[in-house]
């Protein structure tokens, strides 16, 4: 057996290769060891419930200041402890997060091939998303596969020298995941979840799904997000408001002191990944700086009012699933005001990102990657696997 670890210390990050672990668990050759880095800590196992999986390995890194300085040089010992002890045959990293980031170079000094899910997501601004821009441009430098979500994507790291063979366009796994998850249609475990959408049912009421945690948000641009969410609330008394507030303490307090008390907003903690869809699927309008909502959107039909200046996922405004609308008041409650108005909804099925075959494509990728004959993989490295 040739083991492939898939990294995760993420919610997103979870959600993402856990497809990629199921594709991957009935495999005679590969076997998918995943690897919780512990960055957030009490997220990563709810979500990997929701796929029926858990943790193989789990990292135990002290934090004290909560810095990223701090949490790469913890994460880089930890994990080359892991690579040493286990030897894969290849490091699955996820994203622009620090796990991501530790785990590739961790595996890149040991030689090990990094092969990077969600490769070539850009904007081209290292100060946004920050310092997520920078972090994937940091893998993608040290990575040997790129598994690239869209066409875009693939260009954009063709556009920085990549070899054509290195790259292969795969969909996101998040549309496999949340069509997974969609289709279990578990019950909801939150308690705030499950009373909002009985009152959603008895009063034919409509429900507006809000997520807001960008580093480069923090402080007077996250204060105008909420600021206009709650304006929207008042200015639209058939909506009931959702906020999963991040664990981040500096963003929860702040979501808290803006939208607590409002009789139609609901602030919540971090939502099981099952509760998250539930409210997604059933959502009006979201209004997000998040990366997977805006992939995990159209799937639904759902609208997206994109809250940042910039956005990596250009495929979603471009298909018309999306509109970046950054965090001035006035353009997110005109833009939320005339989709609430206009009731509009999207066609269903036509998710940019992906049409949920994404983990099988990465799994014919790394069988690729790592050598197997010709039974397993019989063509070279494409730019692109057919479903």
């Amino acid at each position: 057996m040739k083991e492939v670890l898939l990294l995760a210390g993420t919610r997103p990050e979870a959600v993402k290769i856990a497809p990629v672990a199921l594709a991957l668990a009935d495999h005679p050759v590969l076997r998918p060891v995943i690897v919780h880095s512990g960055q957030h800590g009490g997220m990563v196992g709810p979500a990997l419930r929701s796929f029926g999986l858990r943790a193989d390995v789990a990292l135990d890194v002290p934090r004290a200041t909560g810095s990223q300085a701090e949490l790469l040089a913890g994460l880089v010992p930890a994990f080359d402890r892991v690579l040493r002890t286990r030897d894969p045959a290849v490091v699955l990293v996820q994203g622009d997060t620090t796990t991501a980031l530790a785990g590739a170079l961790a595996a890149f000094w040991r030689g090990i091939p990094v092969a990077h899910l969600e490769a070539g997501l850009r904007t081209g601004d290292l100060a946004g998303p920050f310092p997520e821009e920078g972090t994937r441009q940091m893998i993608a430098r040290i990575a040997t596969l790129h598994l690239a979500p869209t066409d875009d994507a693939a260009a954009a790291l063709v556009g920085e020298g990549m070899p054509d063979r290195e790259i292969v366009v795969t969909g996101n796994t998040v549309v496999d995941a949340v069509r997974r998850v969609a289709a279990a249609d578990l019950p909801a475990r939150n308690p705030g979840v499950a009373l909002l959408e009985r009152v959603l049912d008895e009063r034919s009421e409509r429900l507006v799904l809000v997520t807001a945690h960008r580093r480069e948000s923090w402080g007077e641009p996250l204060e105008r997000v909420l600021r206009a969410v709650r304006a929207i609330a008042d200015r639209h008394p058939d909506v009931r408001v959702l906020v999963p507030a991040h664990p981040n303490p500096g963003v929860a307090a702040a979501v808290r002191e803006v939208l607590g008390g409002h009789d139609r907003i609901v602030v919540t903690g971090p939502l099981d990944y099952s509760d998250l869809v539930r409210a997604l699927r059933r959502a009006a309008l979201v209004l997000t700086d998040s990366g997977g909502l805006q992939e995990e959107a159209p799937s639904f039909g759902v609208p997206v009012l994109v809250l940042r200046d910039t956005t990596e996922r250009m495929s979603a405004v471009e298909a018309g699933c999306a509109w970046l609308v950054g965090t001035d008041p006035i353009r997110i409650i005109a833009e939320a005001g005339w989709v609430l108005g206009s009731r509009l909804r999207l066609p269903l099925g036509r998710n940019p990102f992906g049409d949920g075959c994404a983990a099988s494509r990465v799994r014919g990728a790394l069988e690729r990657l790592v050598g197997l004959p010709s039974d397993f993989a019989t063509a070279p490295l494409p730019v692109r696997i057919p479903c």
